[in-house]
């Protein structure tokens, strides 16, 4: 029993190690797309300044450029959104593999400390038999 309780343990913690590694792995992720969304808005600073610097070039192309940056907005925001979810969902499933992880170490740290209770228990019945053998010599030779 023991072995196996320290073997579940043991895949608990490998779990949460796991459900880490997902967590910061999507976390990773919406870095990303949080970064990407950052450097549109920086370039359409740069666009907007250059445009004013040349209205007239940017009267022929600046059109085209702004429904592209408002479909990459609009792209970018899905995608946040729905990594957001899955952020959601990768902490979930942190935490219950952390509570599970707990139980398994609750029942192996009661096992452990009901071992220990019976083995004093066992060593301290020996030492009361041992108390009364010696009594009983100790009124023998007295006698």
């Amino acid at each position: 029993m023991a072995k196996g309780l320290k073997s579940l343990v043991r895949l608990s913690e490998w779990n949460v190690d796991e459900k880490r590694r997902q967590l910061a792995s999507v976390l990773d992720e919406m870095a990303a797309a949080e970064q990407a969304r950052d450097d549109l808005e920086t370039e359409v600073l740069k666009e907007q300044a250059s445009a004013q610097d040349s209205p007239h070039e940017a009267g022929l192309f600046y059109g085209n450029y702004a429904d592209n940056v408002i479909n990459r907005r609009e792209e970018i925001r899905q995608l946040i959104v729905s990594i957001d979810a899955r952020v959601v969902e990768a902490r979930e499933a942190l935490n219950e593999a952390y509570r599970e992880q707990k139980k398994y170490e609750t029942v192996e740290k009661n096992r452990v400390e009901r071992e220990a209770r019976e083995l004093a228990q066992k060593e301290q019945q020996i030492l009361d038999e041992l108390g009364l053998q010696n009594h009983s010599q100790k009124r023998v030779n007295s006698d």
